[in-house]
């Protein structure tokens, strides 16, 4: 295509875009409306996430050592937890520790235990695990070996956990794909009755010879510049919201020593999938209704005049 004719094209796509502002807001508003859904959904997910991975490195499996091992066989059970499939990190705790964390959390009533010491509690290893799909597995090889005293574990938990993490993300991107179609409907049919205000222009240009990608190009442009107007205003409006809603939840985060992520972190990557997903929304659309439309009715339309 000439460059002539490619800026005569894009020229008609930006003059329908004006010609028809009405119709052209309505579909703005509407693709406005998906995106914002969609980027606030994202964002929730994110969030979600973020939680759950917070939940997830606190839930961890405690192994007691039976008193009677020796340390090289404390040793070597450590050596086997590291050497455990999905298991992520082992870190040793010595009873001193752990006698001196319950003294610092028991505060003014520490003084109860004066009479007693670190003898009373065991040693320790707090094993992190990888995958918490894989939770209850890793702890029952755990559980079959040798000079462990006792485990303790929340294995309903991290069941919990990993259910509400698979039921988020098939939600999220359920409702994504149904908002995406919702878009594309809307806007096809936009560009549509665009068509059907502009039939007799476009009868006349295939009267003369203009082929149907000559007569569908401008229309896509328009469904493009849609896309982008609904993506970056979009953007604006959610990251607006997003700020509001991370003051309000910030102290209720605080309660499980997590904070809302930072919507700067993700701004990149939203913006370029708001306005990836206005264009595909507007070109799909414009395509869509043009194909059917020149098939359908393009041929006719000089015939009802």
């Amino acid at each position: 295509m000439r460059r002539g004719r490619l800026r005569y094209l894009m020229r008609e796509g930006v003059r329908s875009l004006w010609v028809n502002r009405l119709m052209s807001l309505a579909s703005v508003a509407v693709l406005l409306a998906c995106l914002l859904i969609i980027g606030c959904g994202a964002m929730v997910f994110v969030n979600i996430e973020s939680m759950l991975d917070i939940v997830e490195a606190q839930n961890v499996v405690m192994v007691y050592v039976k008193d009677e091992a020796t340390e090289f066989e404390t040793s070597l059970l450590k050596a086997r937890l590291e050497g455990t499939d999905n298991v992520k990190e082992v870190i040793f705790i010595s009873r001193e520790e752990a006698f001196k964390a319950q003294l610092e959390k028991l505060g003014e009533g520490a003084s109860y235990l004066d009479a007693l010491d670190a003898s009373i509690l065991p040693n320790a290893y707090k094993v992190k695990i990888t995958d918490m799909s894989r939770f209850s597995e890793t702890v029952e090889k755990i559980k079959g070996y040798d000079n462990i005293l006792s485990i303790r574990e929340s294995g309903d938990l991290a069941d919990k956990l990993t259910t509400i993490r698979t039921s988020v993300t098939y939600v999220s991107i359920a409702l994504i794909s149904l908002l995406f179609l919702v878009a594309v409907f809307i806007v096809a049919n936009t560009v549509r009755i665009t068509m059907y205000s502009r039939r007799l222009e476009i009868s006349i240009m295939k009267a003369v010879g203009a082929t149907n990608s000559f007569i569908r190009f401008p229309f896509m442009i328009e469904g493009v510049l849609l896309g982008i107007i609904a993506g970056i205003v979009s953007l604006a409006i959610v990251w607006g919201l997003y700020e509001l809603a991370a003051n309000v939840f910030q102290n209720l985060l605080s309660v499980i020593g997590g904070s809302p992520v930072p919507f700067t972190q993700y701004a990149a990557k939203l913006s370029g999938i708001f306005i990836l997903v206005g264009i595909c929304t507007g070109s799909f659309g414009s395509i869509f209704s043009m194909g059917k439309y020149l098939r359908e009715q393009g041929s006719v339309v000089s015939n009802e005049k």
